[in-house]
Parts: C-alpha cells; structure tokens; sequence
C-alpha cells in the first residue's frame, strides 16, 4: 500500500523541454505559475495518483552522491524554497542534455513543491518532477444562437501521467527517498528518466527485501537446481509454489526457516544458501536474512512465479498445490506423460 499523502501544492514551476537530438531546444519560464484552487485540485490528482507502488529508491551516483544533479538542485530546494524556479531552470536543463535518444518525445516539464506532506507517518516536504509527452485529441462543443459548434484541439489528458517522480525530504545523505512513474518509456529510450536523468537506486527497504530474496529463490530453483539434482519441471513448480506460499503466510522472513521449511533436505539447504552467497557477489545485491515480508513486493513477484508445464505445443499444465497429485513417466512406446489425479472437474 502506498503510503504517503500530498497536502497541496505550494509552487509549481513550468517549462518546454525538446529533443536534444533532434535540437529542438528549451523553452524556459520567467515566472512561477500560479494556478487557481479549482485548477490545482486537478493538477495535484494528475501529479500524484499514478504512483500506486511500494517500490521506492534512492537518488545515486557511482562516484559521489554531491554529483547526482537532481540531487543537488533538489537539496538547494528544500533548503530554501523560494528558489523554486531557479534550480527549476537547472533542472530543465539537465533534462534536455540527458534527452538525446532520438525516440524521446519533448513535452511540458514541470516542477512542484509540496508541503507538509505526510510520508511513513512524518510529515515533510517533497518535489515532484513531471513531464507530459503524449498530447491527446479532444472535441470542444459551443453554443451558437441557434444551434452548436463542435472543433477540435490537442490537449493533456490528466488521467494518466507520462512520466513524474517525487522526491522526500527524508534520508537527505543516502539520497533521499524518491518515488517513480514512467508510463511513456519502454523501449531503450526509457532509460533516460530513470537512470540518465535521476540516477537512481532502489531503497534497501523491507519491499526490496522481499523483491530480492523472491528473486533469489527463482533463479536457484529455476536455473541453479536443475544443474544440480535431477528435477523435473513439476518439482520445479512445487518449489516455486512453496516459497510464494512461505511469504503470503508469513509476516517476517527468516533465511533459515525459509530453507528449513521449503527446501527441506540438509543437502539442499546446503547448495541453496552457497547459491545465496554466489547470487550476491555476481549481481551486487545484498540479501538479507531478516526482515517484514513486505505484500506489495509479493503480490508483483508472484506474477513471474509461473508454475507452467509447456508439453509440446499441445498442452499447458498450471500447478497450484500438491505436488503428490502429478505424476511422471515414460509408456512401452517411450513417450513421456504425466499422470493427474483429481476428486472433481470445474
């Protein structure tokens, strides 16, 4: 569940920012704009009600975080607001320099102060960066005297946001804690909001936690097991159902009942946590070994949990539950089958 609330919206700064690629330049604004109450009620709903995920990051640089600009010019913000459009200017700029994809649409780029902003239970400030690249068609009717006029336009439809982020005034020396949409990008040119632009990192939170020992526990049985012990494809699926089924269980992970309960012979327990030890020196994850198991992270993990039997091109076995319940063999003919049982047909 997402959790933060955004009280209002105290300044909001506006600019054009074009392709650099294509050299289509910056337009950038002299004045802060200020829009009326019934406006800003709808500006605030567009901003703010793509963000539906628990996923959180934090601002990044490989060398140092004092080199991350976002970073910088969001520091300067927080420290003085007034200097909204200033460091708005700034910000514009560095944009346009990291748009050079040739895919990259220009748009409105917008930059929001909020404040006294309610955030795991503290009250901060945050900025929001957004930017509008897709411009929809939209059909304008007027009254004449005696009859109706109807034309068109282009316009922004605020019902989804193209791209937006917000950054917490909380955590300042790690980076702050900094939330995403990126709804526009998906291809290669996607890219250059998240890591060109904001240069960002996932948060070392209880989501990714969860994420990443969910992401452990498939590559190990899907890739690392079947290396090691002769599995099938079902057993693979009933390891997958049960580490899916340990964390909806639970409230807290523990690495060891975790291994205990789901891989269960000493043997494999033992290649699970090497695996484990492997996992982090080659992807540079840190995994750990207690924390609240986190519902959010679960719920999208268990979409790429797939406990599927592709036989050929002729059938798709879906594994829910006991692994007891399917059988495998091979007939006098040598052709492999498996064997269901089953109380009764829905």
């Amino acid at each position: 569940m997402v959790d933060f609330l955004i009280s209002g919206i105290s300044g909001l700064a506006i600019h054009n920012v074009g392709n650099k690629n294509s050299d289509e330049g910056i337009s950038l604004s002299e004045k802060i704009t200020t829009p009326g109450d019934d406006l800003c009620e709808l500006l605030l709903s567009w901003f703010t009600t793509s963000f539906k995920s628990d996923e959180y990051y934090n601002l990044h640089h490989d060398s140092d975080l004092d080199l991350n600009e976002v970073y910088v010019y969001a520091g300067k913000i927080f420290e003085n607001p007034d200097s909204l459009l200033d460091e708005s200017v700034h910000l514009a700029k560095h944009l346009y320099n990291c748009s050079t994809h040739p895919k990259i649409k220009g748009g409105e780029f917008y930059v929001t102060y909020f404040k006294e902003c309610t955030f795991e239970g503290q009250t901060v400030d945050a900025i929001g960066l957004f930017k509008s690249e897709n411009k929809d068609t939209f059909l304008k009717v007027k009254r004449h005297e005696k009859s109706f006029g109807i034309e068109s336009d282009l316009g922004i439809n605020i019902s989804r946001l193209d791209k937006g982020c917000l950054i917490f005034n909380i955590d300042r020396d790690k980076g702050y804690v900094v939330t995403i949409v990126d709804n526009s990008g998906k291809g290669s040119e996607a890219a250059y909001w998240m890591d060109d632009f904001l240069g960002v990192l996932q948060r070392h939170d209880d989501y990714h936690k969860t994420h990443d020992v969910l992401s452990l526990c498939k590559a190990f049985i899907t890739k690392q097991l079947p290396q090691e012990f002769e599995v099938t494809r079902a057993d693979q699926a009933d390891f997958l159902n049960k580490s899916i089924k340990f964390f909806k269980d639970n409230e807290s992970f523990s690495m060891g009942e975790f291994a205990d309960e789901v891989m269960e012979q000493p043997e494999l327990i033992e290649k699970f946590h090497k695996f484990k030890s492997d996992y982090q020196d080659q992807t540079d994850v840190v995994i750990s070994d207690n924390f609240a198991i986190n519902g959010s992270a679960v719920k999208k993990q268990t979409r790429v949990f797939k406990s599927v039997l592709k036989l050929d091109r002729n059938f798709h076995i879906y594994i829910h539950g006991d692994r007891e319940l399917i059988q495998q063999g091979v007939d006098p003919d040598g052709r492999k089958f498996y064997k269901i049982y089953f109380k009764e047909e829905s």
